[in-house]
């Protein structure tokens, strides 16, 4: 057997609580935990009959915390692409701002040249940093093609 703690192959593991996680783990391992103990067995029935099922136990209350649901980020923000005149918008956002490439560099975290190439159009920014912009400069990047196709 394995010890999944060391990784080792041992002749016999034992059930270990490490946290809160339990382990089967070798003597050597077994000493940074607690031992968990097996499961009391159920009593034979004195006639000889079949033994009884053991009650379920009851249902946890429910806490406060929400439950991590699966989600289509994809789904969520819908078919939205990068508006055709993208650069323009952010060029003019950071002047209406009164701030210089430099400064909206340093507030993205990122370098003067990188703000130039995108103001220009050169750089297709990264999906993160079109969220950085549209959030800081308070305007709008992503455009509907649908809409814009009908428009």
């Amino acid at each position: 057997m394995l010890c999944e703690m060391c990784g080792n192959d041992v002749v016999a593991t034992s059930r270990i609580r490490i946290e809160q996680s339990v382990l089967q783990l070798c003597p050597a391992c077994a000493k940074f935990g607690a031992p968990v103990d097996p499961p009391p067995a159920a009593p034979p029935a004195a006639d000889g009959s079949e033994r009884r099922r053991p009650v379920a136990a009851p249902a946890r209350p429910t806490s406060g915390r929400r439950r991590l649901e699966e989600r289509d980020l994809y789904e969520e923000i819908g078919e939205l692409e990068l508006a055709p005149d993208w650069g323009q918008r952010v060029r003019h956002a950071r002047e209406g701002l009164t701030w210089t490439p430099e400064e909206l560099a340093k507030r993205l975290n990122e370098k003067k040249s990188v703000v130039l190439k995108i103001e220009v159009g050169d750089l297709h920014p990264p999906d993160a940093l079109v969220r950085k912009l549209e959030h800081l400069l308070k305007v709008r990047l992503r455009a509907d093609p649908e809409r814009s196709a009908t428009a």
